[in-house]
């Protein structure tokens, strides 16, 4: 069983580590004696297996000693502290970090899934190949998956196609991301597999000629240019036919029609003479052609890419890469293995792949938790790149669909924390504007400003949208201990105390009887809605001061109300209530005090319940602007609604929607809901309205 691993690592490792491997070998063998796998073989066989995989790999002799032992902390009594003894700290943390991956319990498979990823980025974080250990040992758990029952297979192929596929595919590692992928298609889809197999065999009979004939053409000019090149036919692989039927909607012979073909040269400069000489036998498809060369892949893939038209008008895709290039396009960060104990010789690759998980970490202290750290990381693990510049012409890789929130948190957190506004080549662009490759991006940033909740509608990447959430949920809890703080000391004047005057007793006291955390938290659950002040007040104050009667409790001390207060409010939509208007407040459990007019409805229940409703008085000078809602009565006529628009706006509101409904032949009601600063703004808008000819009435709505 190990001779064939032993054959292939004496091709690269040196007699000493070859050694190493043999006796870590032995030891593993030992330690899984009388230990068998759902198929019937001795246990042995699989770390063998992953190990073999790492070797094919080109992966160093303690990479492979951790694969030989990567099992026996988790089914043997084996402990990490014997494995540093007999083979180093090194392998006994590469062992410790793949072990650690296991699953273990949790309410559900997704947080399952999330929980063992989070692991699975900590572990990266100390040693980038701990990952390459748990892609080899997935890799053979899913060439063994048939001996499982059918739901446990489906299970594994799904988190295989949604996890461990696409992180091999950001690490580079090609040959085994296909592999991830044909293997998961055949377990989640076996009818549709074996359809479009058979299909891909029927297609390759009728293709040969075509093949030989091109290949041929391609080689004889070579040739004769006298430059050396292997030419190798690229066959497509099932899932990804399968996906580009599904996404494009197009047929099988649809994407058949087109033939590939991979040029392997000596040096970068015989890549673009090779693809000078393609051009000239074949005349390229316009806007087909891609340069990964000059701008490599966020992977480190590196290839010249172009369509062309060949005989017969079929067409071809070219991928022409040195050898180099083409043991990075299948081996990624494994290839060209370097790692020296105090003095480390780090690829390219491999410094991607580091600032990788170290983006992924930076992700995970932001996340709530498990669960929404994986939806960023999934995010960011299928982007499709563009290539963007900064002023000082630095090259920024973002996925497809990016816009300058995404380019501006890729730079730094702090930037896009207080981007206001965007230069795209030179012209000021809306931050929702999708970036295309080449453009230069200046982001315009102010102090004091911050992220605006909106911006989570059209951002695409991880980094942005984790960073914005981070920062809005840090500025939920502040804005709810602040509203905490104000309603605690409104509650506390009916104890004839403040809330400064605290001691810090009470405070210990309080705590005590409620179990809370911290006193910051039981005011950030206050603000919230979660609690009831008065509540938290009476058990603040001393024993005999406790439980006074509702009807003697004094709420007409009302609350100071300004938009730019920091406070956690909102503003009912059923009323729309705006400055000047006599308000209520009402505290809604998970959002805080929502702000309604003093007349509305929807408060009719609890209107005199002072824990829940309470009087609100607007500051003197508010700042900000309000939604309300007008209702237009209006006789139809050419233009009435620009007519209508126009007026509006040229009194600085903004209109936020408007809809148009038939009353009869001669009447027809608007609908529009604009932004105003106050009620002396609104009285501005309404008189500009009236004086329309086609306006017979205009009024505001202020419950629906």
């Amino acid at each position: 069983m190990l001779s064939v691993l032993t054959n292939k690592l004496s091709n690269y490792l040196d007699k000493k580590e070859v050694k190493k491997v043999e006796r870590a070998f032995r030891y593993a063998e030992q330690c899984h004696s009388g230990q068998i796998r759902q198929s019937g073989d001795p246990y042995i066989t699989h770390p063998l297996a992953v190990a073999n995989i790492l070797a094919d790999m080109r992966l160093d002799h303690e990479s492979l000693m951790a694969a030989l032992l990567h099992d026996v902390i988790e089914d043997t009594g084996v402990t990490k502290g014997q494995i540093s003894r007999r083979f180093g700290r090194t392998v006994a943390d590469l062992v410790d970090g793949v072990s650690k991956l296991s699953e273990i319990e949790f309410e559900t498979k997704a947080q399952l899934q999330a929980e063992s990823f989070q692991k699975m980025t900590l572990a990266m974080s100390k040693d980038i190949r701990v990952v390459l250990v748990k892609l080899a040992d997935r890799l053979h758990n899913m060439r063994t998956l048939s001996v499982l029952a059918p739901e446990k297979r489906r299970r594994i192929a799904r988190e295989t196609l949604d996890i461990y596929a696409p992180i091999a595919q950001r690490l580079g590692i090609n040959g085994i991301r296909i592999e991830f992928e044909d293997l998961g298609f055949a377990t989640m889809y076996p009818l549709r597999h074996r359809r479009l197999r058979e299909a891909m065999k029927a297609a390759g009979k009728n293709r040969k000629e075509i093949v030989a004939e091109i290949h041929q053409s391609i080689e004889v000019r070579l040739e004769q240019e006298s430059f050396p090149a292997i030419v190798k036919g690229r066959k497509k692989h099932l899932w990804s036919i399968y996906l580009k039927m599904r996404e494009k909607k197009k047929s099988f012979r649809d994407i058949m029609d087109v033939f590939a073909f991979r040029l392997i040269v000596d040096s970068v400069d015989d890549c673009y003479r090779t693809l000078g000489i393609m051009h000239n036998i074949f005349k390229p498809v316009p806007g087909e052609f891609k340069d990964y060369i000059a701008i490599p892949k966020a992977n480190g893939y590196q290839s010249l890419h172009s369509v062309l038209v060949g005989m017969h008008g079929v067409l071809i895709e070219v991928q022409i890469r040195t050898k180099e290039m083409e043991q990075m396009a299948n081996y990624g960060i494994a290839a060209h293995w370097e790692y020296k104990t105090g003095n480390k010789t780090v690829e390219a690759s491999q410094r991607r792949a580091i600032r990788w998980v170290q983006g992924l970490l930076e992700m995970q202290k932001q996340a709530g938790d498990s669960l929404e750290f994986l939806e960023h990381v999934k995010a960011d693990l299928f982007p499709d790149e563009i290539y963007v510049f900064t002023p000082k012409g630095s090259i920024i890789e973002l996925p497809s669909g990016a816009t300058p929130i995404d380019f501006a948190y890729s730079v730094h957190t702090d930037l896009g924390n207080s981007c206001i506004a965007c230069r795209v080549d030179g012209e000021l662009t809306p931050l929702s504007e999708q970036l295309e490759s080449g453009q230069k991006i200046e982001i315009v940033s102010t102090e004091g400003a911050q992220p605006n909740p909106n911006w989570l509608n059209f951002v695409v990447t991880a980094k942005a949208r984790s960073a914005i959430r981070h920062f809005l949920k840090n500025q939920q809890h502040d804005e709810s201990v602040d509203l905490g703080k104000r309603l605690l000391d409104r509650a506390l004047a009916n104890y004839g105390t403040k809330y400064n005057q605290l001691r810090k007793s009470q405070i210990k006291r309080l705590l005590k009887e409620t179990s809370a955390p911290t006193f910051e938290y039981v005011l950030q659950q206050i603000g919230l809605g979660n609690r009831v002040p008065f509540a938290v007040a009476n058990l603040l104050v001393p024993p005999s001061k406790r439980n006074i009667p509702e009807g003697k409790r004094n709420s007409s001390l009302p609350v100071v109300i300004d938009a730019s207060d920091g406070l956690l409010l909102q503003y009912a939509r059923c009323c729309h209530p705006i400055p000047g208007d006599p308000i209520l407040g009402h505290v809604t459990p998970g959002k805080g005090l929502v702000i309604h007019l003093e007349s509305c409805r929807n408060l009719k229940e609890v209107r005199f319940h002072p824990e829940k409703c309470m009087p609100l008085t607007w500051s003197r000078v508010v700042h900000g602007e309000f939604p309300v809602e007008l209702k237009v009565e209006i006789t139809p006529e050419r233009g009435f609604i620009a007519a209508l628009a126009s007026r509006i706006t040229e009194e600085d509101a903004t209109i936020e929607n408007i809809n148009v409904t038939e009353k009869d032949a001669f009447t027809s009601i608007v609908d529009v809901v604009i932004t105003v600063r106050d009620r002396i703004h609104l009285a501005e808008i309404l008189r500009r309205a009236r004086s329309l000819t086609s306006v017979r009435r205009i009024y505001r709505v202020r419950n629906k």
